[in-house]
């Protein structure tokens, strides 16, 4: 078991030692990042707003672009998650094989 998990967790070194280093992650798009900078400060915008005086009408289509820019966050941003039960699951695997 210890032959096994030592295995998998030291580095091997391949033949092609002068190959440039590419990330596994792509470098984001800078109308991406544009993108994501102005949906988030529309966020803020509408989050720093006084709304008291604002009617039922306003307010839902305030909720309803709030609920569109998260959207397009969530669509843009690429990310890894993780729900409570295979957080659960890989603990219980663990605890297992170890």
């Amino acid at each position: 078991m210890v032959a096994c998990l030592s295995l998998t967790f030291l580095p091997f070194t391949s033949q092609a030692e002068n190959a440039p280093v590419t990330s596994a992650m792509a470098n984001p798009k800078p109308a991406e990042s544009a993108e994501v900078k102005t949906l988030e400060l529309r966020l803020n915008e509408i989050s720093s707003m006084d709304k008291t005086k604002l009617k039922a009408s306003e307010k839902k289509a305030l909720r309803k672009e709030v609920r569109s820019i998260e959207k397009k966050l969530k669509a843009l941003g690429s990310g890894v998650y993780l729900s409570g039960a295979a957080v659960v699951l890989i603990i219980i695997l663990l605890i297992i094989l170890l």
